[in-house]
């Protein structure tokens, strides 16, 4: 019997190992089932998860983007309508300069007019003067004006490159755009899904969100830098316009001024050798008139002279004692030497009165010479003046030179794109 009993516990021993085992295998299998079912519901709201996250985050990304796109996209319109103004301006100097060769051309066909002025009229008056003055004031005024264009041609570069930027900024940000609302449509159900190769991967140039922010801000602040330089120069240029145009016509003024005093002067030196010439010439008219009487009073003595002298020498036949020294004598005697004298002085006097009248002859001979000399520089002046015709030109109104000026008027329209 203690054989069987110890059978017994031993059988009975390994029954509760056996219970054992089993029950603790249930519970494992139970506690397996449990662990699977918990951890299978909590991958997966921890994917869902994650993916509601990166859409957030791509949703978010899309709106910066979309932001910066904004912001680059009014930038680049700002830039088109700056590049577009300065153009115009550019334009504008380019045509105000060109326009200085018609004053230049005038100047100077002025000067080359009045070198044909001769003798005394050759002076440097203040028509010279005003006139290189005027040469000078444009020649200032070209070197302002081609200044002004060279400085509008170097901003205009320089706009064109920073608009270069933003326009290569905004194509990369319609790019990404595109990609990420791409990425953001995706689901797990999407058919154009896969598995993809390092897809953990860090792409080269890979960039931080503050590099990214930073360079678009820096494009941004750049072309709006370039921009208000821009402003200032146009500014510029349109008081540089104003001015040289203000200093031309103020020019312009002092020279036809001069002009007209030049012209008046001429004209009263030639009403003054006129009224001379006149004078002169009703002078000579009633010397030679003087002239021909005094000659016919000589040649009436002739006569007269002849009869006494005749008288004289018919009485020296007298003969012997008749040839007496009567009274006869002495009155014939007499009144020769009165003609002779009469005829002398006469003579005298004619030859006073002509060697007068070869005086009012040059002197009449000087007046017209003068006067030729006033007249060819008169009809000089008049032709400059008819010259100086070209530069008048249609006047703006107000209005119209304001918006000239301020560039609101545009007649070409040119974008550099």
């Amino acid at each position: 019997m203690p054989e069987d009993s110890l059978l017994y516990k031993a059988l009975q021993t390994s029954k509760d190992l056996d219970d054992k085992n089993h029950n603790s295998c249930r519970s494992l299998r139970q506690d397996g089932n449990r662990t699977k079912i918990h951890n299978s519901n909590e991958t997966d709201n921890q994917t869902k998860w994650d993916q509601h996250s990166n859409n957030v985050r791509l949703g978010d990304r899309v709106d910066n983007i979309r932001t910066w796109k904004e912001i680059l996209e009014k930038t680049l319109a700002d830039i088109d309508k700056e590049i577009a103004d300065l153009s115009e301006a550019k334009e504008l100097t380019e045509e105000s300069l060109e326009a200085k060769n018609l004053p230049t051309d005038v100047a100077i066909e002025c000067l080359t007019l009045r070198e044909g002025r001769q003798h005394i009229d050759v002076v440097q008056d203040e028509v010279e003067n005003q006139l290189h003055k005027e040469v000078e004031v444009i020649d200032g005024i070209k070197k302002a004006l081609q200044s002004r264009i060279g400085d509008a041609f170097e901003q205009l570069c320089l706009l064109q490159e920073a608009r270069q930027q933003i326009q290569a900024d905004l194509q990369d940000k319609n790019i990404a755009l595109g990609i990420d609302i791409d990425q953001y449509n995706l689901t797990d159900r999407s058919s154009n899904i896969s598995f993809k190769p390092d897809s953990l991967r860090v792409p080269k140039g890979s960039t931080t969100p503050q590099q990214w922010e930073d360079f678009s801000r820096y494009n941004k602040d750049r072309a709006e830098a370039e921009m208000k330089s821009s402003t200032r120069l146009r500014e510029a240029i349109h008081h540089t316009l104003q001015q040289t145009a203000n200093d031309l016509e103020a020019q312009k003024i002092a020279t036809e001024y001069a002009y007209r005093r030049r012209i008046h002067e001429f004209e009263r030196a030639k009403d003054e050798l006129d009224w001379q010439k006149k004078n002169t010439e009703e002078e000579i008219a009633e010397l030679e008139n003087d002239i021909r009487g005094i000659e016919e009073k000589i040649r009436a003595k002739d006569a007269p002279m002849k009869l006494a002298q005749t008288r004289l020498e018919n009485r020296t036949y007298r003969p012997n004692v008749e040839l007496c020294r009567d009274a006869p004598q002495y009155g014939l005697t007499d009144e020769v030497k009165q003609l002779e004298a009469t005829k002398r002085a006469l003579e005298e006097k004619c030859k006073q009165a002509k060697h007068a009248l070869d005086g009012l002859e040059n002197n009449l001979h000087r007046i017209n010479d003068d006067l030729a000399l006033k007249i060819n520089s008169l009809n000089l002046d008049n032709r400059c003046m008819d010259v100086r015709k070209k530069l008048q030109v249609k006047p703006q109104t107000e209005l119209e030179r304001n918006l000239t000026l301020t560039g609101m008027q545009r007649q070409k329209s040119a974008v550099l794109a």
